[in-house]
């Protein structure tokens, strides 16, 4: 009969608990459960109960669950539950999650637009970026609904999956979205995160007890399907003593109870003991295991065993492999057992099958001797490795733990290792630790360094840094080259330190990568080879940018403020020379010797030096980056050579078609930071366009998932930007409490420092008039630069300053000279202020026609920086107004309606004093006003002027004007005299004219 329970029994809390998270779910508010408990406690059938209930209400689940065979593979459960899905109903096709396929591709590679593509290259930077990827896909699926993420058996997970699984717990909040997953409370990553969620609030964790007697009786007549009150007290006594409360040892005690025959039915139909006494019963599960196996045929039995070897669930190719039986025989045999309640189809995966729990396979081989399972385990990794020499790395991890079990601890670290490097090559850097640190462990003496040079790269392309460098120090010494020659242990060593020391530069820490420099180059006598210097030369450029070999930045430069600098000492210059001359050699070399990936980095750094002697050099560097790039099909470094020119494209003309490609780029790659890094670039650019909606979106919209991605460098430039935006508003409050999260978030240490003063704060004071305060705030920001010599360019130094200082007559024509005469004069938004502050001193000069001129000239820019443009317009026309130049009337009320539109009353303000000054009038700003064409508010007509205009298109006499508009025909006359001087029409006919031009203009 069956012995298993139709119903769970003992967990109403925990169902009514799952229940309202479904509920909560669906009402957008996502969450995680865990439930946590040893084997057989009842998790899965909880979980199982969950996803049926889930079913009911029309929700999506996604079912997915770790690896029981002690191999790694990266992201398993998280690929298992898409595919669980989506493998008949084909990928996902929500437009919004377009950007988001290529990241998903990682986990379902059918998915990728272009399979062709697939490859380390292809895939995303960080395994946070395929988190938020999951995430919004998990949040589209559940859209007026909610959906189901359920995943078991979290303890034998891989550290990718937890790493995905931090982050979705952090960030389902708000969601339609319910986690739940199962595991053992073993320790271990996965019991890390569970706790630590936990602690910060961010997850319900339950913990299932063991059932006590009444519920162990009420389990027991389920199963029996009679009455608990109605079973024997003394079955009731033993399956709570030998089953501790869990459910499935209950449920195993009870089936050898019935299958050796001591349990029964009495003639009255109730149970009964054997004898009237409670018989004698196996010690352990082990022995019910074991004599239910025994009573199988031979061959079933041995087949069972030989799986079990392999651990809770196995792959019907590997059993076929080691038993070597045909199709027709193998599939009989697993009937039988399946038929036996042995084991039970894999649902996550056609060619696999699971024994019906965890305990039953440790129970099969824990009734083997000792040497058996040893034995049985070698001749399992003989045969695998006799059909199958070129292992996966799934199966080769399989036959490393074969090995181990046989005994033979450096053969199973052998196949570890090379199972970690290859997972290295793939992109799962913390899978290829926990690989790799398991065959360090296990190594002798002789294999322990090979392992230990294979496990540094995977520790500091996980980050962990720390560990990489304590590690180093533990290798042997090796012998430096000699000049002629190379031996293999040497050239692995200097590999070896030089990717350490990039790995020290991107996580800023010069001082490890100066010392992983020295220690690479100690190991040569004499010059290195060129490919190495190559390498070097590159990572010690990178360090010659930095101050005292300070922090390293390492993220995609912004268009007025690469994150890179150069460092403050007398010899600055020659540093920076020596570095360009050996970063062009660097170039040359990688591109001659067949490495892509160093002649990006070098010509990089190349665009970043050449950007002193002019922006032509500098394209031309990313232009052959991005040539390279693309011929060796290295798509991340083709989108940061596309995000370069895109930031020095806009700089030089004001024009983001090139950056919004370089987006599109790595939306289309699905490289998320790249990405948010260039939604930052945008946020700023239209600032700077005076786009305010568009910025203020952008910002919203990007702004919590760079703090989500821990993407300091885009998250910071977007508090930046959205700090900017406040300041060019006029909107000073504003701009504090942005600038005061751009400080919490580390802002004020970075160097986006010269943007805070001259790009926010100095024209934040302009437009409260307060020029004092502005040149305080482009002062500190020189001082800065004088600190920290940089490669900003539009934080004030080339143009708002020199306005500034012309303007208020510090600066004459040399000093004016000399700062336009840097490349970074020529870049749109330093050349219109250079412009301004040219037509300012030309007309000090006294050539009135070529001030005019000049300032004419820095007209057009009136379209790509507005705000800019009409603030430089109303400080030049003051010092029009003063030196008697120009038409500072026209441009004082040009300025003045674009600042009273904007809402910036300071500035508007100031502009209507010096028209009074100037003895002009004054346009009041009536209710109406908006209704006045712009060309007309810009030449002062007012609203009653205008009122009186519009009705000329009829030619209606003084009498009939004004007694539409109820006035006085005295005041009609005044406001055609006012319109006639305003508008520069001859007589009253061209007034009448104009009026029908209006009336006609829809």
């Amino acid at each position: 009969m069956r012995t298993t329970s139709s119903i769970t029994v003992g967990r109403a809390t925990e169902l009514a608990m799952l229940g309202g998270a479904l509920a909560t779910a669906r009402q957008q508010g996502g969450g995680a459960v865990f439930l946590l408990g040893e084997a057989g406690i009842g998790k899965s059938r909880l979980a199982g109960e969950c996803a049926y209930q889930a079913y009911g209400l029309g929700l999506p689940v996604l079912r997915g669950r770790g690896s029981s065979t002690g191999t790694v593979t990266p992201f398993r459960p998280l690929i298992e539950a898409l595919s669980s899905r989506f493998r008949a109903a084909g990928p996902p096709t929500d437009p919004e999650l377009s950007p988001y396929r290529p990241a998903l591709a990682r986990l379902v590679p059918e998915w990728r637009d272009n399979p062709a593509t697939a490859g380390p290259g292809a895939y995303p930077e960080t395994v946070v970026e395929l988190a938020e990827a999951l995430l919004r896909l998990l949040a589209v699926l559940g859209r007026g609904q909610g959906c189901v993420l359920l995943l078991e058996d979290l303890h034998d997970t891989d550290a990718e999956t937890v790493a995905v699984l931090e982050y979705l717990v952090d960030n389902l909040a708000g969601l339609p979205v319910l986690l739940l997953a199962t595991l053992r409370a073993e320790p271990g990553p996965a019991l890390d995160l569970v706790r630590a969620a936990e602690r910060r609030r961010a997850a319900t964790v339950t913990e299932l007890r063991p059932l006590p007697p009444a519920e162990v009786a009420v389990l027991a007549a389920a199963i029996l399907e009679g009455e608990a009150a109605d079973l024997p007290a003394a079955l009731v006594e033993h399956l709570t003593e030998r089953g501790d409360g869990c459910p499935y040892l209950v449920e195993e005690l009870l089936a050898d109870l019935l299958d050796s025959g001591a349990l029964r039915r009495a003639e009255d139909g109730r149970w009964a003991l054997a004898d009237g006494s409670r018989p004698g019963v196996p010690s352990t599960i082990v022995h019910s295991w074991g004599r239910r196996i025994d009573q199988l045929d031979p061959q079933v039995r041995d087949l069972l065993v030989t799986a079990a070897t392999l651990g809770s669930r196995f792959s019907v190719t590997t059993v076929q492999l080691i038993t070597g039986y045909d199709d027709r025989t193998l599939f009989s045999h697993l009937r039988s057992a399946s038929e036996a309640n042995v084991i039970v189809p894999d649902g996550a995966a056609p060619d696999r099958y699971a024994f019906r729990h965890a305990l039953t396979a440790d129970a099969v081989t824990a009734a083997l001797a000792p040497a058996e399972r040893a034995a049985l385990a070698r001749r399992a990794a003989r045969a695998i490795l006799r059909a199958d020499p070129d292992l996966a790395e799934e199966r080769r991890q399989l036959v490393a733990s074969l090995l181990l079990a046989s005994g033979d601890r450096e053969g199973a670290a052998v196949h570890l290792a090379e199972a970690g490097r290859r997972v290295l090559e793939a992109g799962a850097a913390g899978s290829a630790v926990v690989l790799l640190e398991r065959a360090h462990e296990l190594a002798g003496d002789a294999g322990r360094a090979g392992i230990t040079e294979r496990l540094l790269p995977a520790l500091a392309e996980s980050g962990q840094l720390d560990r990489a460098f304590e590690l180093v120090r533990t290798l042997p010494p090796v012998a430096p080259a000699p000049p002629t020659g190379t031996l293999p242990a040497v050239e692995r060593r200097i590999e070896l330190h030089t990717r350490l020391a990039w790995a020290a530069v991107m996580a800023e820490r010069g001082a490890d990568a100066v010392a992983q420099v020295a220690a690479a180059r100690a190991l040569t006598v004499g010059p290195p080879r060129p490919e190495q210097d190559a390498a070097l030369a590159v990572v010690e450029g990178h360090l010659a940018l930095l101050p005292d070999h300070g922090p390293a930045p390492h993220a995609p430069p912004a268009q007025d403020g690469a994150q890179e600098h150069a460092p403050p000492a007398q010899d600055t210059a020659a540093r920076l020379a020596e570095a360009e001359r050996r970063a062009r050699r660097a170039a040359e070399v990688a591109e001659r010797a067949g490495l892509p990936v160093v002649a990006c980095q070098a010509w990089q750094l190349l665009a970043l030096l050449a950007r002193e002697q002019g922006f032509d050099a500098a394209d031309a560097c990313l232009e052959r980056m991005l040539a390279v790039a693309e011929a060796h099909a290295l798509p991340i470094w083709r989108v940061e050579a596309m995000l370069r020119l895109g930031a020095n494209a806009f700089m030089r003309t004001g024009d983001g078609t090139r950056l919004e490609r370089a987006r599109e780029a790595a939306a289309g790659l699905g490289a998320i930071v790249l990405t948010q890094t260039l939604d930052g670039l945008l946020a700023m650019n239209a600032v700077m366009r005076g786009e305010w909606h568009t910025a203020r979106t952008t910002v919203d919209r990007c702004l919590d998932a760079t703090a989500r991605l821990h993407n300091l460098a885009a998250h910071r430039y977007l508090l930046l930007s959205s700090a900017t935006l406040a300041a060019h508003l006029g909107r000073p409050r504003e701009m504090e409490r942005e600038l005061a999260r751009f400080r919490q978030a580390g802002g004020e240490e970075s160097f986006l420092t010269p943007l805070r003063y001259g790009l926010c704060r100095a024209v934040g004071a302009l437009l409260a008039e307060d020029r004092a305060g502005a040149r305080a705030e482009l002062d500190a920001g020189l001082a800065w630069e004088e600190a920290h010599p940089s490669v900003f360019y539009l934080a004030g130094r080339h143009g708002l300053h020199p306005l500034l200082e012309v303007v208020e007559g510090r600066w004459g024509r040399a000093e004016l000279d000399r700062a336009a005469a840097v490349p970074a004069a020529e870049l749109a938004w330093n050349r219109q202020f250079l412009r301004f502050a040219d037509a300012v001193v030309l007309g000090r000069e006294g050539r009135s026609e070529q001030a005019a001129r000049a300032l004419a000239e820095a007209r057009p820019a009136a379209g790509d920086f507005p705000l800019a443009h009409h603030l430089a317009l109303r400080l030049a026309a003051e010092a029009a107004l003063t030196d008697g130049w120009g038409e500072p009337v026209a441009w004082l009320r040009t300025a003045e309606e674009y600042f009273h539109q904007l809402e910036v009353q300071p500035v508007a303000a100031a502009c209507r004093t010096l028209l009074r000054r100037a003895g002009a009038s004054v346009a009041q700003h009536r209710g109406g006003r908006d209704a006045v064409p712009a060309g007309l508010r810009t030449c002062g007509v007012t609203v009653r002027e205008y009122e009186v205009l519009v009705l000329l298109a009829d030619r209606p006499g003084n009498q009939e004007l004004a007694r539409k508009l109820s006035i006085s025909p005295r005041t009609v006359e005044k406001h055609l005299a006012n319109l006639l001087a305003k508008t520069g029409r001859r007589d009253r006919a061209a007034l009448c004219a104009l009026a029908a031009e209006l009336c006609a203009t829809p």
